[in-house]
């Protein structure tokens, strides 16, 4: 199979940094494009009424924060002569990896995996695992470096 685009969907944490690591080795390999994306979005789920008292200057606040972290991830990166590209979504992580794999015609996904499982999993879902079971394309998990493959709970 022949990867020409790889989505690396990034939370900035660890997991997703060992994810772009990996994923930069494959592109050079497979001579592709990375694509880094960010899903950004308020936590309207934890408050009532909450998104109805969100202003207009804190979206945008917030866009512009995750936008200004994505580009440096971009950035730091760009140095190894893999085309990157940056794609900034709003929403729920998940639902937002699944449609930048269908609009930017990605062939592979590599993310990263913060490894919960039990009552943390439970409680707090996995966007991997559902991108995983929802993907159209290969997708590649990984772990940062020096964490097991089972997590705290």
């Amino acid at each position: 199979m022949q990867y020409t685009r790889i989505l690396v969907p990034t939370d900035f944490s660890p997991a997703a940094e060992a994810a772009l690591e990996a994923a930069l080795e494959l592109a050079e390999k497979f001579k592709a494009t990375v694509v880094l994306m960010h899903a950004y979005g308020a936590p309207s789920y934890t408050y009532v009424d909450l998104e109805s008292r969100v202003t207009a200057d804190y979206g945008s606040a917030l866009e512009q924060v995750a936008r200004e972290a994505l580009n440096r991830a971009v950035a730091d990166h760009g140095k190894r002569g893999v085309p990157i590209a940056a794609a900034l979504y709003s929403g729920v992580p998940w639902e937002q990896i699944l449609l930048a794999v269908n609009q930017h015609d990605i062939s592979l996904v590599v993310m990263g995996t913060h490894g919960r499982s039990g009552l943390a999993e439970a409680f707090l879902g996995s966007v991997a695992e559902r991108v995983v079971r929802l993907s159209p394309v290969p997708v590649l998990t990984v772990h940062p470096r020096g964490e097991s493959s089972r997590g705290k709970d």
